[in-house]
């Protein structure tokens, strides 16, 4: 099998979000636990590490489904993978809100800004990330080889 081009940005993309999740947990856990004492802590993380999963979820499925690349049926396990992800975000999304919104402990402000600022952040990355890396326009094609013999010398 070969490997897809994109594969190293999603990698990337995967790491640095995975490190600015780790900082926005603890710069959303200190200040919800300052605004909401412990309820606020624990509204702030769930907000971010639920962003940080359905964020995760679609890289990881490209990733997952890239690993197929070359063979027949490349396409729709692609597509089916991917859309099995996005299936399984608007499901678990949906878990969550039905059960959070009957815990006490919960602060839907805090997790409603930490669910934001999740999202954001790693929006943030993934443009960040795919600015700063270098892919060719014409990626995983290969062009026909020319023939040294068919070529005439350039007056």
């Amino acid at each position: 099998m070969t490997s897809v081009s994109s594969t190293p940005i999603l990698r990337m993309t995967l790491m640095w979000s995975g490190i600015v999740t780790a900082a926005l947990a603890l710069v959303g856990g200190t200040v919800g636990y300052l605004v909401a004492g412990e309820g606020g802590l624990w509204s702030a993380l769930t907000g971010v590490v639920l962003a940080a999963v359905f964020l995760g979820i679609t890289g990881l499925s490209i990733l997952i489904a890239n690993r197929w690349f070359g063979t027949d049926l490349y396409v729709p396990l692609f597509f089916g993978i991917v859309l099995g992800g996005w299936l399984l975000k608007f499901v678990v999304f949906l878990v969550v809100l039905f059960v959070f919104r009957d815990l006490a402990w919960v602060n839907p402000v805090v997790f409603f800004l930490s669910l934001v600022a999740g999202v954001l952040a790693a929006l943030i990355v993934d443009v960040v990330v795919l600015l700063r890396m270098r892919l060719p326009y014409a990626s995983d094609t290969s062009l026909p080889t020319a023939n040294p013999e068919d070529e005439r010398p350039v007056d």
